[in-house]
């Protein structure tokens, strides 16, 4: 519990960097360049005026400096303290009561290895790690929590192996005593637990309190608080609960979860005529925001200047989580440019005797870890918030605090829909501004999505970046890479755009990625569209020169090009070659051989060629006949397409709406208007539609 005091004057707890402190359980998370450990503390103390902790190895303590640990003085008194374990080595922590300053602290290896590794605190994924840690040791002013000055007999102070047995002997009473009393209802039930156990130190209380509402068990817990005033009464005031019982309590009221309790406990302390600090309203607090009631947090967070308290590290963190629980990062930022401001202008300094240089490093690094976490919660709406998302990385960027390198590629990780390719691309932006060592996982992912987006360019763009930082590609980046590839040039196919197909080929071939037939094939029917049959020869050739076989596909294509521009004879060419060679045509090569000879008006061999089709089972369909239509109609041959019609339906293929578009096409042009018309209802009985330009060509006729 922040600020709760819990050994002589000279000492004060404190929020220790990289520790989360529980009374039997913690951890201390620090990241070395290796890899990251974890041990297991349970309490730590500063002494006023210096940032280092007091800890003991256990078995350690000799005579002699050792891995940078002071010695630790022979008159320190043990009150109670905890075992456990860091980096190895066994550890307790342990209090001091000699009426003045700490005389000799107890160093840490770690304090090295920090200078050595560079550690520092992890932001870790758990929605509940705040990086601000309670003080929830139980430190007694003396060996024992039943009275004593705790002074060793022979005066020479104690040895290290007998003040870590004797710091876990007092851990056991308190924990011995806490179980004795979990059952306790009334005052009488804690009278007759305690009876004959002498004058108990406040500090064991506190303990015990403590001990009580982690192990849900909350009427104990206000039992021994109503015994403790009981006792007050008969001793004259003396020893009764204070602020520090009280906060204790409220945090027992918390860890139980029975918030209605507070009120009373508020009214309680006023009772007796004892103010709540500011220990009392983050607990306080903490209570809204776990009840989803953060507005409140908020809104008690504003008036702790009303109520003349000025807001502690904690008070500032808990109003942040209350902002992360809101999922409104942009409160947390600007809320901790508030305590930047402060802090810079030196107004914090001596506000409740707080190291505020290290507590500013946790706001700093908190507010981060909050705007991450309402960005990949952001990232999981069904709806898009790609405009929130930037607008709150300006604000990130504004306080000094962007996201780290390993935060981005997580939040590139998490985007998976295609609105989100916005966000990555500003992701991927700053990774590369900064100059990051890019992953080849982040990487095939940011391509990924951006292909899902069709955002291929920006894919592409990705990719180049991988090669000039050298950045071998995986199989998956080529794979990726080659169908964005294949679809951009499907893309110019049906459009037409020979050069951007072209482009695109000599691209691949840049980035080291082989045209296949497939794209080559691409490159050639985009040619034959506009009738660049001199571009669709080269690139034929050079497909050949490549070391490629031409397929089926590629002769059709390069046929369609020739019979575009007119020149039969080379047509005619390329068809024997061809076949000279046993490629079989298919039905797009057959089709172009067919209307190349109604363009001549050999409409023999165009029936030739329909037999040879069915004889190789390449059975013609309305696409064939609709390319001879159309031919006639080019040529103006109307009254052979409308032969080639009734042939068509002789062989029961139906027509479809493009037929008789060109059919009445076909009749306006012979001003046959009447023919024409009656195109209509035919079309209407085989529930076709027709486009408005057929009405306007027989309107024209």
């Amino acid at each position: 519990m922040e600020a709760l005091s819990i050994w002589a004057s000279n000492f004060e707890s404190r929020r220790v960097t990289q520790v989360e402190f529980r009374l039997g359980f913690s951890s201390f998370g620090y990241r070395t360049q290796c890899r990251r450990k974890r041990s297991h503390f349970d309490c730590a103390m500063f002494a006023r005026g210096s940032p280092r902790v007091i800890l003991v190895y256990r078995g350690r303590l000799g005579g002699a400096r050792h891995g940078g640990c002071d010695w630790i003085n022979p008159g320190l008194h043990v009150g109670l303290g905890f075992s456990g374990r860091i980096m190895g080595r066994e550890v307790a922590f342990l209090g001091e009561r000699n009426g003045g300053a700490a005389n000799a602290l107890v160093g840490l290896d770690s304090e090295v290895e920090d200078k050595k590794g560079g550690n520092s605190i992890g932001r870790e994924d758990s929605e509940g790690s705040v990086g601000f840690h309670e003080m929830n040791g139980v430190m007694g002013s003396n060996k024992s929590p039943f009275g004593g000055n705790g002074d060793s007999d022979d005066g020479e102070g104690v040895g290290g192996d007998d003040i870590v047995e004797e710091a876990a002997s007092m851990e056991r009473v308190v924990r011995g005593l806490a179980k004795s009393l979990q059952f306790a209802k009334s005052v009488e039930d804690v009278e007759r637990v305690l009876e004959g156990k002498g004058r108990m130190s406040r500090q064991a209380h506190l303990g015990i309190i403590r001990l009580l509402g982690r192990g849900k068990k909350l009427d104990a817990a206000i039992a021994l608080v109503e015994w403790l005033k009981k006792k007050s009464k008969e001793n004259d005031g003396r020893d009764g609960p204070n602020v520090w019982i009280y906060n204790s309590l409220a945090a027992a009221v918390k860890d139980c979860g029975q918030f209605e309790k507070f009120e009373w406990l508020m009214y309680d302390m006023s009772k007796n005529g004892i103010s709540p600090d500011i220990v009392t309203y983050n607990t306080l607090m903490a209570m809204y925001v776990e009840q989803g009631r953060s507005d409140d947090a908020l809104s008690l967070f504003k008036d702790l200047h009303k109520k003349g308290l000025s807001p502690s590290p904690a008070s500032y963190s808990t109003a942040m989580l209350a902002y992360r629980r809101l999922e409104d990062g942009i409160g947390a930022v600007k809320l901790y440019c508030t305590v930047k401001e402060k802090f810079l202008k030196g107004e914090l300094e001596g506000v409740g005797n707080e190291d505020w240089h290290t507590e500013f490093l946790l706001l700093e690094d908190f507010v981060g870890r909050i705007c991450y976490q309402v960005i990949r919660q952001w990232l999981l709406r069904d709806y898009d918030m790609s405009t929130d998302i930037l607008k709150l990385l300006t604000y990130m960027d504004a306080a000094g605090t962007p996201p780290s390198k390993n935060e981005y590629e997580r939040l590139i990780w998490a985007c998976s829909r295609e609105q989100h390719y916005l966000v990555v691309k500003e992701f991927y932006q700053r990774l590369k501004k900064k100059n990051y060592k890019l992953r080849l996982s982040v990487c095939n992912h940011a391509i990924w999505l951006m292909g899902k987006a069709k955002m291929w360019w920006v894919a592409l763009e990705i990719y180049e970046d991988m090669l000039e930082k050298g950045l071998k590609p995986s199989p998956m980046s080529y794979e990726l890479i080659k169908s964005y590839f294949k679809v951009m040039l499907n893309e110019a196919r049906r459009s037409g755009k020979w050069r951007l197909a072209a482009e695109l080929l000599n691209k691949m071939e840049e980035k080291g990625l082989k045209p296949g037939n497939s794209e080559w094939n691409a490159v050639l029917l985009a040619c034959s569209r506009p009738s660049e049959t001199a571009v669709a020869a080269q690139v034929f050739l050079t497909m050949v020169d490549r070391g490629l076989k031409p397929t089926t596909t590629t002769y059709g294509a390069l046929l369609s090009a020739l019979e575009k521009g007119k020149q039969y004879d080379r047509a005619f060419k390329v068809w024997e070659h061809m076949k000279n060679l046993g490629i079989k045509p298919n039905i797009h090569a057959y089709t172009v051989m067919a209307t190349i000879y109604v363009a001549l008006g050999k409409f023999h061999e165009v029936d030739l060629i329909l037999q040879e089709m069915i004889s190789t089972g390449v059975n013609p369909t309305v696409l064939t006949y609709n390319a001879i239509i159309s031919c006639c109609v080019r040529n103006g041959l109307e009254d052979a397409a409308y032969e080639w019609f009734d042939k068509m339906r002789a062989q029961n293929i139906s027509a479809n709406e493009f037929t008789y578009e060109m059919l009445i096409k076909a009749h306006s042009k012979d001003t046959k208007p009447k023919l024409a018309n009656e195109m209509f209802p035919r079309a209407h009985e085989e529930s076709l539609s027709l486009a408005a330009k057929a009405n306007d060509a027989v309107i024209q006729s």
